[in-house]
C-alpha cells in the first residue's frame, strides 16, 4: 500500500490562531512540506483544486512543478482535476509537462469535483454536470492513448487530427478516476479499467465497500485483470505523537472549515461528539499516534477489501507548519513501517 499526503493549499484558520495565513508564507511552506515528504519516504503527495478563497491551488500542475525541482522520488498528482470544468487537452499538456520535469512522477486523478464554483467561473452548465465529465474523460484517455487525435463531441470543438504535445515520459500517463458516492462514477471506473480514489471524509468507511465491490465487478466484466483494478482512498487525517494532542491540534481548525463550508451547503453544526467519534475504530477520520493511524488503516484496507493507496488530507485548515512538518514526519518514519511490516510489502519506490 503506498501512503501519501493531499493539500488543498489551505488559508482559512480558526479566529485567534495566530497563524500565518499570507499566501506567499503558505506557498513556501507547502513547497517545504512536500520536500520533507520526499525525504521520509512518503509515496505520494497531491494538491487538490479549488476556485475561492479559503484555498491556494486553483492552478496545481503549477504548484506540482515548484515542487518536482525540489524532490527526487515522491510521485506528484493532482487531487482532484476538476474535469468536468477543465480542457482534456490542456489538462494533458499540463501533467504531461510536469511528467518531464519530474522525470516520470506526475499522475492525474480526474474527478467531477465537490465544490461547484469552477462551473459558472468556466462558463459551464451545472446540470450538466455528469455529462460534462463523461464526455471530457472520453477525450482525455483519447489524447493520453494517441498523439494526433480525431474526436468530435458536444462540449468542445472537434479535432481534426491536430497533435498533442509534450507526450509524457511515462507510457501511459497513470489517470486515477476520483469518485465521491454516485455508484454510476464506480461502474464507469471498472468498466474502463481505471485506478479508482474514494474521497472518504465522514461516516463510516464500511459503506462504500459495496460501491467499491461493483466497481471490482465492472472492472471484471469489461475484462480487466483484478490487478489493474488498484483502490485507492482520500481521508482526512493528521498524526500526532500522542492521540490526545492529535486531536486538540486538529479540531479547532476542523470545526472551523466546516462550519464555515457547512453553512453555504446547509450541513448541522460540527460538535466535538461528532469528532470524537469519527476518531474511533469505525469512523472515518485517521486522527492519532502512529500506532492508532496505523492500526485504523489496516481495518479499512481489510473493511474495503484491499487499498493500494491511501492518502491524508490534514491542512482542512492551516496548521502551524511545525507541527505540519512534524505529522509529515511521523507519517513517513513511523506509520508507512508499520503498514509495510503488517502487511509485509515493500513499495518499488522503498527499492530504488
Amino acid at each position: 500500500m503506498e501512503i501519501g499526503i493531499d493539500s488543498f493549499a489551505t488559508a482559512i484558520a480558526p479566529p485567534g490562531s495566530g497563524v500565518d495565513i499570507q499566501p506567499n508564507h503558505l506557498m513556501g511552506n507547502l513547497l517545504e512540506q512536500i520536500e520533507l515528504a520526499d525525504q521520509v519516504g512518503i509515496d505520494v503527495f497531491g494538491v487538490g483544486e479549488h476556485h475561492r478563497k479559503e484555498f491556494l491551488d486553483s492552478a496545481p500542475a503549477v504548484i506540482l512543478a515548484a515542487a518536482a525541482a525540489r524532490t527526487q522520488r515522491i510521485r506528484l498528482s493532482s487531487a482532484v482535476t476538476v474535469l468536468s470544468a477543465a480542457d482534456p487537452v490542456r489538462v494533458f499538456e499540463e501533467f504531461a509537462t510536469l511528467d518531464l520535469l519530474s522525470n516520470g512522477r506526475a499522475e492525474i486523478v480526474a474527478g467531477r469535483g465537490s465544490s461547484i464554483e469552477a462551473f459558472p467561473l468556466f462558463g459551464f452548465d451545472l446540470e450538466e454536470y455528469d455529462a460534462l465529465y463523461a464526455e471530457k474523460l472520453e477525450l482525455l484517455l483519447k489524447v493520453r492513448a494517441e498523439t494526433y487525435v480525431k474526436w468530435s463531441g458536444k462540449y468542445r470543438p472537434p479535432l481534426t487530427g491536430q497533435g498533442v504535445f509534450p507526450r509524457p515520459l511515462q507510457n501511459p500517463l497513470p489517470i486515477w478516476v476520483g469518485v465521491g458516492g454516485t455508484p454510476e462514477s464506480f461502474i464507469r471506473a471498472g468498466t474502463l479499467g481505471l485506478p479508482l480514489m474514494v474521497a472518504i471524509i465522514g461516516g463510516e468507511p464500511r459503506r462504500f465497500r459495496p460501491l467499491i465491490d461493483h466497481y471490482r465487478e465492472a472492472g471484471a466484466r469489461a475484462g480487466h485483470a483484478p490487478e489493474t483494478l488498484k483502490v485507492g482512498m482520500h481521508a482526512l487525517g493528521f498524526v500526532g505523537d500522542t492521540t490526545r494532542q492529535a486531536a486538540e491540534d486538529y479540531f479547532p481548525g476542523y470545526m472551523h472549515t466546516f462550519n464555515k463550508i457547512g453553512r453555504e451547503r446547509g450541513w448541522p453544526p460540527v460538535t466535538r461528539a461528532q469528532f470524537d467519534a469519527l476518531r474511533g475504530p469505525e469512523g472515518a477520520l485517521l486522527i492519532g499516534d502512529a500506532e492508532t493511524v496505523a492500526e485504523k488503516i489496516l481495518h479499512m484496507n481489510e473493511t474495503l477489501g484491499g487499498l493500494s493507496r491511501l492518502t491524508f488530507q490534514m491542512t482542512v485548515a492551516t496548521l502551524p507548519q511545525a507541527k505540519m512538518l512534524h505529522a509529515t514526519e511521523l507519517l513517513g518514519t513511523k506509520v508507512t513501517p508499520l503498514i509495510q511490516k503488517e502487511l509485509a510489502f515493500v513499495s518499488p519506490r522503498k527499492k530504488m
